[in-house]
């Protein structure tokens, strides 16, 4: 009998309507929101788009940003048109405590004394993706991680997509979940990026298909500690039944040790036992054999991401994705046809023969670890911005071995500097153009100098978008004019 959940086609128990979450309903008596007192804490994206979903359903809404309003640009003048009180540049702890329910931001940590108040209370506080899982009844497929999620989102959602399968790709990822309710174009999947900040505050959110790709050392600065994140991480399973599928990466310690604790099955990938994987690489191939069903063999040859990371999260997404409905055809398609995403391992251009490497989206220690194993010939890092906590220290290995020179910028340059900067040269730079000018300088023609910061943005930039632009613009603007890249790859 083939496994419930793990199918190839519509006719499969995965792809069949979510049944209706409990305290939820369709149509317009959902969740009692007609009338209910909500505050919507946090006006980014995920934010803005609950409260527009929330004011069409009747919900009587206040919203509030510790931000002040110039620093939220269009956002005011959206929620003011749809006469949403305002309270900005800070929080009025009475406005938490009157409300019926809470919608938070993933930017908003849990524990800020307003919040933390309204939840002792017993005000309910969730994330948007758990209003949104209440009132999507199509299968979701929902990734997590430390690093590769965007990457693995985006190859899940082609490979469904190339297999003739209606999609929607959103979360984390740029898209809220929310705003696919009211799109008017209906799925067969969705296929969402989620961030453990959003996983805080799920009560009753379910994919049918979870995928949790590793956990390192990451937002340090928000848990207090290391088994408080891989927790976070965990609970995308914690609803999950046994008719769902858990797709865990077998090579990362801390999953295999968490893995007992998940209820569904398990489909494994990067395993130490290729036998015991539901998904195997050896060499170019990549093998996927689910239960019950013929294995599918894909060629990686045409896959054109670097690192061994990539490759595992080719394994990844094709798992997630032949669980999900799509074809062999379709996942083969995908690969060959991905050439990855911007400021992930993104190579900008050649410069007397040095080539630049944007890889902004490495934000934390094993980001840079990860980029530095792609490269065979000397490397100048730039690192740098904002600490989240990172152990500096475990990159020493990868400095010794990979690393010419080290280039560092933003507020964590001491902290790098302490760390690393006894093994190779090393120096500060107050900018990004200081510091890519700095790097050319160390470079020579057939080596790389790579953008990998290891660190947040936010000390010099609104994000790490913004961060590679800068990156660059830098290498433009240096004397030589920049040769075009050998074809833009890039990985996460």
């Amino acid at each position: 009998m083939r496994p419930a959940g793990i199918g190839a086609g519509p006719e499969t128990a995965l792809l069949r309507p979510r049944p209706t979450p409990a305290g939820a309903a369709s149509g317009n008596t959902e969740m009692q929101i007609a009338g209910t007192h909500i505050l919507i804490v946090g006006l980014a994206r995920s934010g803005l788009a609950a409260a527009r979903f929330l004011k069409r359903r009747g919900a009587i809404l206040r919203a509030t940003d510790s931000a002040a309003a110039d620093r939220l640009g269009p956002a005011v003048a959206e929620l003011t048109a749809l006469g949403i009180p305002l309270e900005l540049g800070g929080h009025r702890t009475e406005s938490f405590l009157s409300a019926d329910l809470i919608v938070v931001s993933p930017g908003v940590p849990l524990g800020i004394a307003p919040l933390a108040a309204a939840r002792a209370r017993g005000v309910p506080a969730i994330a948007e993706i758990e209003l949104a899982g209440r009132f999507i009844r199509e299968p979701i497929v929902a990734v997590t991680g430390t690093n590769g999620k965007t990457t693995v989102t985006e190859l899940i959602g082609r490979m469904l997509a190339a297999s003739e399968r209606r999609v929607f790709v959103g979360g984390n990822i740029g898209r809220p979940l929310i705003g696919y309710v009211d799109a008017g174009t209906p799925a067969d999947v969705v296929v969402a990026e989620i961030s453990s900040f959003q996983l805080d505050a799920i009560a009753a959110f379910r994919p049918q298909v979870g995928v949790l790709l590793n956990i390192t050392d990451d937002h340090l600065d928000r848990y207090p500690g290391f088994e408080a994140y891989a927790r976070s991480k965990m609970r995308l399973f914690e609803n999950q039944t046994e008719e769902d599928a858990a797709v865990l990466n077998a090579g990362d310690p801390t999953i295999r040790r968490l893995a007992s604790g998940v209820r569904s099955r398990a489909l494994f990938y990067n395993s130490p036992e290729p036998n015991a994987a539901a998904a195997a690489t050896a060499g170019t191939r990549l093998t996927v054999a689910l239960p019950g069903r013929d294995p599918v063999a894909l060629d990686l040859t045409p896959y054109r991401l670097p690192g061994p990371h990539n490759a595992e999260n080719a394994a990844a997404a094709a798992l997630a994705a032949l669980a999900a409905g799509a074809s062999p055809e379709g996942v083969q398609a995908a690969l060959a046809g991905f050439s990855g995403l911007p400021h992930r391992l993104e190579h900008v251009g050649r410069v007397n023969g040095v080539d630049f490497v944007n890889d902004s989206k490495g934000t934390n220690v094993d980001a840079v670890r990860r980029a530095l194993e792609c490269y065979g010939t000397p490397v100048v890092l730039i690192m740098g911005g904002l600490d989240k906590g990172g152990n500096f220290a475990l990159l020493t290995e990868a400095v010794r071995r990979r690393v010419k020179a080290l280039v560092l910028m933003g507020k964590a340059t001491g902290i790098i500097r302490a760390a690393l900067g006894g093994l190779v040269p090393t120096v500060a730079a107050a900018d990004m153009a200081v510091a890519v000018r700095a790097a050319a300088e160390q470079a020579a023609p057939g080596e790389t100098v790579l953008l990998s910061p290891g660190c947040a943005s936010f000390d010099q930039y609104p994000n790490y978008e913004a961060r590679g632009e800068d990156f660059r613009r830098a290498v433009r603007s240096l004397t030589a004019p920049a040769e075009p890249g050998a074809g833009d790859t890039a990985g996460d």
